[in-house]
């Protein structure tokens, strides 16, 4: 019995130093207890090693732009990351040498929006460790963690066909995973990314399949059907072949429990629904399914009818908070629309107040948008939702008459006012708010941390030709992307542009809020820092720190997790669109803190393919 004791001490402590999950743990904490690394001595960090994947596109000459935005694991002193063209890498932890590669070989002139892969997931029995992880085009790999070699009783040579049974009828529609799979005991559970811009698309169910068969054990409909719970929240026949409402970003699991969380997004099409009447249950709702059967044990709808593109874009965070002074396990889901919603783990009753509040009516003939829209009382949102005349930017002249014009005949929409056929300028636009980044959470305090960017959207719906299959598609004026920007990304709106919030889940209260984020050439003109568009999350760690990049200027830092404080800066050879992670390497005893730097996305015109590690000297 001692010996069995001893054993699972030093399996544990082994598993603290690892990172053997894409948020550390399986419940996306994105916490580390490792403090060699602290407040006293990060500003001494350094270099230690940089990889470069050799797989980068900034679209000349292949058709599509490459996103890096993995976060490696690392088990038993071996990293695996993945590359935006799907090739998974092992990798010395001490040194990032290469000990293998494996490659898909998947197609880089298909069409796609970027070629872009967030990561693995591992799976262990205690002799053997495998990693899953998916595909563009649609295919799970299993791939021995040893050699790389793919597990040849897994489907056919190691792989399955995803689109089976969820895009049989779209053959020429796109389908595939960007985010890593969850793992419970001997099933590996997967998301999607679906093609969304028309009504009619693959299934965005979310799916269980064995982890050494590759057969399939469980199927939850995202979409309800009208036998099944939910059903009535469609019209009549609006639920056939709905495309999307489909979990694109990170499951979260809560394997003591065998609770599953599933973050879905938005029905298609994303800004006009007259053909899709009613709340549309699951689209954009927080699911916590039974992960041995794919059971629904109970769902909240974080947007009803969605209008808006604003998914639930990142990984639900399990986390225990203090209430009338008893410990209770929870789980924190944050948004687009830049609010944190905190709910019992187990029973989904909300531990803070939800109102449902009036929001305005669609002027769009056709549309029924819903009337009312949850909106938490605590804790307050993080990101900026309304505009006002008053508040257009005055960064420089040159900014200011570009926006000027942009606004002319706009309407100035608050949180939910639907998109209209004037133009309409809305906050947070559809990247948020926060995006799959999410939220990272210390247990010593009970803390969450969240960055999130005040980008806003300028969009108005256009009338498509007759015989169309939906009546009105978004048209974004002017600027890039839709967003309420200039031609050079500053924000339309009086900075700051990008925040990073600490906020106290036992009180629903900010601890602190820092500006997240420079521009260069306004720090070059004598502006004081403005904030930055952000994607990508943080870590936070024992050492009392929080480790984050995510933002368009090419920067990592790391900020006092008490005060918010910066405390080390670097720059980086691209922007930092990823979430890091830390570990202890094995032989040197090290902490490591390694982030991948690959850039453009919709933000940089500067593309890499690094992925750096940094360490004490």
């Amino acid at each position: 019995m001692k010996m069995f004791a001893v054993g699972m001490l030093l399996a544990t402590m082994a598993a603290a130093q690892d990172w053997q999950a894409w948020g550390n743990d399986p419940g996306g904490s994105k916490y580390s207890a490792l403090k060699q690394i602290n407040r006293g001595n990060v500003s001494q960090l350094k270099v230690a090693w940089t990889y470069h994947t050799g797989d980068v596109s900034d679209g000349t000459k292949l058709p599509v732009k490459s996103a890096f935005e993995a976060t490696p694991l690392m088990a038993d002193g071996v990293l695996y990351v993945t590359t935006p063209f799907a090739r998974l890498i092992a990798l010395d932890a001490e040194t990032g040498k290469e000990l293998w590669a494996f490659d898909p070989k998947i197609d880089k002139e298909r069409s796609a929006n970027l070629h872009i892969n967030r990561g693995a997931a591992l799976w262990t029995n205690g002799k053997e460790k495998r990693l899953f992880y998916g595909t563009l085009g649609g295919r799970l790999y299993s791939i021995n963690a040893a050699n790389g070699h793919a597990m040849d009783a897994f489907g056919q040579g190691g792989s399955i066909d995803l689109r089976a049974g969820v895009a049989d009828k779209f053959p020429g529609k796109a389908y595939g995973m960007t985010s890593p799979p969850a793992i419970y005991k001997n099933l590996v559970i997967c998301g999607s990314l679906t093609a969304d811009g028309e009504p009619q698309g693959p299934a965005g169910d979310v799916r269980a399949f064995d982890v050494n068969t590759g057969k399939l054990v469980w199927t939850f409909h995202t979409v309800a059907r009208p036998d099944e719970f939910g059903g009535d929240t469609w019209a009549k026949d609006a639920w056939k072949d709905r495309a999307a409402v489909n979990p694109w970003s990170i499951l979260s699991m809560d394997a003591q429990r065998g609770i599953l969380f599933v973050p879905l997004t938005s029905p298609a099409y994303d800004y006009y629904g007259g053909d899709r009447k009613g709340a549309n249950l699951f689209g954009d709702s927080l699911v916590a399914l039974d992960a041995a059967t794919g059971q629904r044990l109970w769902h909240f709808q974080t947007v009803h009818h969605n209008l808006w593109d604003y998914d639930i874009p990142a990984q639900p965070v399990l986390v225990t908070v203090t209430r009338d002074g008893k410990p209770v396990p929870a789980v924190v889901q944050v948004t687009k629309t830049g609010f944190a919603f905190v709910f019992d783990r187990v029973t989904g009753k909300p531990l803070f107040d939800i109102e449902e509040r009036p929001v305005p009516k669609s002027e769009v003939p056709g549309e029924e948008s819903w009337p009312t829209q949850p909106f938490p009382v605590k804790p307050p949102p993080f990101a900026k939702q309304s505009f006002k005349l008053e508040e257009l930017t005055t960064v420089t002249p040159e900014s200011r008459a570009y926006c000027e014009k942009l606004i002319a005949g706009a309407v100035f929409g608050s949180l939910y006012t639907p998109i209209g056929l004037k133009t309409t300028i809305l906050f947070p636009g559809t990247n948020g708010g926060t995006n799959w980044g999410g939220a990272s959470f210390d247990p010593e305090t009970h803390t969450l941390y969240v960055n999130s960017m005040d980008a806003g959207m300028a969009v108005r719906l256009e009338k498509r030709p007759d015989g169309s299959v939906i009546p009105y598609r978004t048209r974004g004026l002017g600027s890039p992307n839709s967003r309420f920007w200039d031609q050079n990304l500053y924000g339309c709106q009086q900075p700051p542009w990008g925040h990073l919030t600490a906020i106290d889940l036992d009180k629903g209260e900010f601890r602190w809020r820092s500006v997240l984020g420079v521009v260069d050439e306004l720090i070059a003109k004598g502006i004081p820092p403005t904030g930055a568009p952000n994607i990508g999350g943080s870590v936070v760690t024992a050492g009392g720190l929080l480790f984050i990049g995510a933002t368009n200027d090419g920067r990592f830092r790391a900020f006092d997790k008490d005060t918010g404080k910066e405390l080390w800066v670097t720059r980086l050879p691209a922007s930092a669109f990823a979430n890091p992670m830390t570990y202890i390497a094995p032989k040197s005893k090290k902490q490591f803190v390694v982030i991948a730097a690959g850039g453009g996305n919709k933000y940089s015109n500067t593309f890499s393919d690094s992925l750096v590690a940094f360490s004490l000297p």
